[in-house]
């Protein structure tokens, strides 16, 4: 089993305590900004976890959920609160977990009325799937505190605004239902973490919600009743299971990768083959056997081949750029982690060749969409972390 954490963030201090009460071994981890962290491990050593309280309001939860990303270059990033439900087939207690994340916002105010500008992030496929999986089987029930009915687990999108909603005839409650129809819950937190994972998508976020009102008018009285208390109950059981089966996925530290990049395979007890070859580059090849006309290029596990293939990354990243595939905030984001790359590889230490491969890491999350970015910084983050 792997020990790359999974970092689990809450907004509310019974978010926390809900998460907080399934882990042991716990130790302080604090953040040079402040923030503090408790990383421990769940309950019979399955999984190491990382935990931190955001507070309300999606601005906060995507500065903690970078910082988090950052800190700890996490196998995936969980989300574990409480939510409203939005549609009357979801019970009290039952979990929704995030197909789609909405930050429904977004407008324009025009003289004919206000016009939706939706923004939307997608819950990345890999995770969804194992949560789905963990949803049929039924087995993150077990241990459940409270003996009464057994709750359901819904998956779809989630609206995230900065504001509660309790009433189901309010203006606001017209404009998600005209414009975010599908929406199963609302809440104040997913659009933060789930844009911070857009920014780094070799590391997945998934929102986990468990249902403490109806939005409808009532929630002093699902509060009063410790609806809030019971339902984020549910959803960190429901976070621990997917945390441990990630843990356990994760054995070589890249599940994720493994499902998503390309990659090109040998026979199976002869391992993997990376080829970044491009245009007219000459190809580098390990093989157990080779055949046709093939040309051998430079040791690209010494630094100054690395250097070259940095440079020629930094040259597609451009032209990726001016063809229009990325936009000017991630360009330039990726920028600077290429930059940090290459001072990175210039110290020539131990700690220069773990921060050159932290750099190349954030930047695949940044340029995760564009497939020959991200199959090009998969073989070269094996080779930095070859470097002798």
């Amino acid at each position: 089993m792997s020990d790359r954490p999974i970092v689990i963030l809450t907004a509310l201090d019974l978010e926390y305590q809900a998460v907080r009460q399934l882990l042991v071994d716990t130790k302080l981890h604090r953040h040079q900004h402040g923030t503090r962290f408790e990383v421990g491990r769940l309950q019979g050593g399955r999984g190491r976890l990382a935990l931190a309280l955001v507070g309300a309001g999606n601005q906060s939860a995507a500065v903690l959920a970078e910082r988090a990303i950052a800190e700890f270059a996490p196998a995936a990033l969980l989300f574990v609160g409480v939510a409203g439900a939005l549609h009357s087939h979801i019970s009290l207690g039952d979990v929704v977990v995030a197909t789609r994340v909405y930050a429904y916002h977004g407008g324009t105010s025009e003289d004919d009325g206000l016009k939706s500008r939706p923004r939307a992030w997608e819950t990345s496929h890999a995770a969804e799937q194992l949560a789905r999986h963990i949803g049929r089987t039924g087995a993150w029930t077990r241990g459940l505190a409270d003996p009464g009915r057994l709750p359901q687990v819904y998956f779809g999108p989630i609206a995230a605004g900065e504001v509660v909603l309790n009433s189901r005839v309010s203006g606001h409650a017209r404009w998600i239902r005209q414009n975010y129809h599908d929406a199963c819950a609302i809440e104040m937190e997913g659009a933060g973490v789930a844009q911070a994972g857009h920014l780094n998508s070799a590391h997945p976020v998934v929102v986990i919600r468990g249902i403490s009102d109806r939005a409808d008018g009532t929630k002093e009285v699902t509060d009063r009743d410790q609806w809030q208390q019971r339902a984020v109950a549910n959803a960190a059981a429901f976070a621990a299971t997917l945390a441990e089966e990630i843990a356990a996925e994760d054995r070589d530290g890249n599940w994720l990768t493994q499902s998503t990049a390309a990659k090109g395979r040998t026979m199976p007890e002869q391992g993997t083959t990376y080829n970044i070859a491009r245009d007219n580059a000459r190809v580098g090849v390990q093989a157990g056997i080779v055949h046709g006309d093939i040309r051998f290029g430079p040791d690209l596990s010494q630094p100054a081949d690395l250097e070259q293939a940095l440079a020629a990354l930094r040259a597609r990243l451009e032209r990726t750029y001016a063809d229009g595939r990325l936009d000017k905030d991630t360009y330039a984001a990726a920028e600077a982690e290429l930059a940090a790359a290459d001072e990175a590889l210039r110290a020539k230490t131990p700690q220069g060749k773990s921060q050159l491969t932290l750099a190349l890491k954030k930047l695949r999350g940044l340029v995760g969409d564009v497939a020959e970015l991200a199959t090009e910084l998969a073989a070269i983050i094996a080779l930095a972390q070859a470097l002798s």
